[in-house]
């Protein structure tokens, strides 16, 4: 979990560096008075979130806790496993009468 944090801080300041860049160059628009910090840093935040949903996909899945088959069963969720076991039948079913 620790690295997911530390991989989406380190996007985070690579977009405030990028934006802050690009102020002080005048490419964009920099915030009235002394409002250009507050606007690079939610320019950044606003650049960084759909970033780092798209680009740290793999890290948030590893840092995602694993739950186990009686955990799962308790909350009323069945693992893939379990699932591919229920739906095949190991004893053949007794035809149904017709009468």
């Amino acid at each position: 979990m620790f690295r997911y944090t530390a991989m989406r801080f380190g996007l985070f300041v690579a977009c405030f560096a990028v934006i802050w860049g690009l102020v002080a160059l005048r490419i964009l628009p920099a915030g009235l008075g002394s409002s250009n910090l507050l606007w690079v840093a939610l320019l950044a935040l606003v650049i960084s979130a759909p970033l780092s949903f798209v680009l740290l996909r793999g890290a948030r899945d590893a840092a995602r806790p694993r739950r186990s088959p009686r955990a799962l069963s308790a909350a009323g969720r069945t693992s893939p496993r379990t699932r591919a076991r229920r739906t095949t039948r190991t004893t053949p079913r007794a035809p149904r009468s017709t009468s």
